[in-house]
């Protein structure tokens, strides 16, 4: 099943940065009630994600009744995507 959405991109500061595309809360929505048969445990979801043309796997963290969508610096940097940037996301997940 794909999933798309627009959404700006945030920081979450830690240790280090980490930038995240939050999940549209209707998108957000129709993941939680299909969680269930996609979980892997401790509510985290795989999924495939593209952001122009790139493609990779990770895994959606939920957070505060949504998800976020990991954006690590290599995909980042290969489409030019910065914090507050606003990006098409498109999920794959395997329902």
């Amino acid at each position: 099943m794909e999933l798309t959405f627009r959404t700006s991109v945030i920081e979450w500061r830690g240790p280090a940065p980490f930038f995240f595309a939050p999940v549209a809360d209707d998108v957000a929505d129709l993941i939680a009630e299909l969680a269930p048969s996609l979980t892997y445990g401790w509510g985290v979801i795989p999924v495939g994600v593209q952001i122009g043309r790139t493609r990779w796997t990770t895994s959606l963290f939920p957070k505060d009744g949504g998800y976020l969508v990991p954006l690590r610096a290599a995909e980042r940097r290969g489409e030019g995507v910065g914090l507050g940037d606003e990006v098409e996301v498109t999920l794959t997940l395997d329902a």
